[in-house]
């Protein structure tokens, strides 16, 4: 098992979900490897569930400590300043969120078609550890969150 904190990563930004899938595709396209615990069609198979969640509804809840942490203080950091390495989902959650091994070409369509229903869903969401979420909050919380796990992959 790979120390994520201290593993070779890139620095990224993303403005937009376009990026966030322009990045992917060529990722994709050269055959990349990661850095972590987690492969290229796992990363991006993730990374297209927690972009579909807000849309589709969570099935489970963090315990309500957590979801104050999350709402009063993690949102605003994470949108100000991303979202680090090293924590690591578990239990109902992590079955909702953290996906088998997947197939990078697969996963990279599933990450097309999330990234455009997000786009086009303007309405806000309800998070279930942020909390209520604008529009513009839950597109950046996305590229963040993107940013840290495609950061893990090394360009091909």
């Amino acid at each position: 098992m790979v120390d994520t904190k201290t593993a070779p990563r890139r620095d990224l930004t993303f403005a937009t979900l376009d990026e966030v899938v322009a990045d992917a595709e060529r990722l994709v396209a050269t055959e990349a490897t990661t850095t972590g615990n987690w492969s290229l069609g796992k990363i991006l198979e993730h990374l297209a569930t927690v972009i579909e969640k807000p849309i589709d509804g969570f099935e489970n809840t963090p315990p309500w400590p957590m979801r104050l942490v999350g709402r009063w203080f993690l949102k605003n950091l994470f949108l100000r300043k991303g979202m680090h390495p090293g924590f690591q989902l578990k239990g109902e959650i992590a079955k909702e969120l953290v996906p088998d091994e997947t197939d990078p070409q697969q996963a990279l369509e599933h990450l097309r078609r999330a990234a455009q229903r997000l786009k086009n869903h303007t309405a806000d969401v309800s998070h279930p550890f942020f909390g209520p979420m604008t529009h513009e909050e839950i597109l950046g919380i996305n590229c963040r969150h993107a940013e840290m796990h495609l950061g893990f992959v090394k360009e091909g």
